[in-house]
């Protein structure tokens, strides 16, 4: 097993593989797994099937669970949750209390933070950043340099791209596209 810390908690079932760090007063349950060279600590609660590997970190007061993966470079943290099936990968990250569900995809550079939501089969990629209360869901993609904020919808099938900017009480959906332009 990797190092884990006298403060933190990992379960028996959980696997913590040999340079992976547990430290803090993180916490690794159920059928978890810590791998390679990723780091769980501060406050952060892995458990599940979940998986954290490559070079990942999970820390702040975190939750990852489920079947959820956070791999690459990525991080998660804060009060973020990514569970269910999400995939937090690349050099992405989940912060503030962003969170990732069901089939969603985070990867890239993209950042979703704040209260935002990335759900369903939706995605968010590139340089692109989702905030404020913003709800990506669906199979809708904001990738590129979007920006996504404040009380906006994005979902169906929709795409939101290139350098784009939706903001305020927008609702983008069924099979539109939005790029290089401004909607709010």
């Amino acid at each position: 097993d990797g190092w884990v810390a006298d403060t933190a908690t990992v379960a028996a079932s959980a696997f913590i593989g040999p340079n992976a760090k547990v430290f803090g007063n993180a916490k690794v349950y159920g059928k978890a797994v810590v791998s390679d060279n990723a780091k769980v600590f501060g406050k952060a609660v892995v458990s599940g099937n979940a998986k954290v590997f490559d070079y990942a970190w999970v820390y702040g007061n975190a939750l990852v669970y489920g079947n959820a993966e956070v791999s690459g470079n990525a991080k998660v943290y804060g009060d973020a949750k990514v569970y269910g099936d999400a995939k937090v990968f690349g050099n992405a990250e989940v912060f503030g209390d962003g969170k990732v569900f069901g089939d969603g995809k985070v990867f890239g550079s993209a950042k979703v933070f704040g209260n935002a939501k990335v759900s369903g089969n939706a995605l968010s990629a590139g340089n692109a950043n989702v905030y404020g209360n913003a709800l990506v869901y669906g199979n809708a993609h904001v990738y590129g340099n979007a920006e996504v904020h404040g009380n906006v919808l994005v979902y169906g099938n929709a795409n939101v791209y290139g350098n784009a900017w939706v903001y305020g009480t927008a609702k983008v959906f069924g099979n539109a596209k939005v790029f290089d332009g401004v909607i709010g």
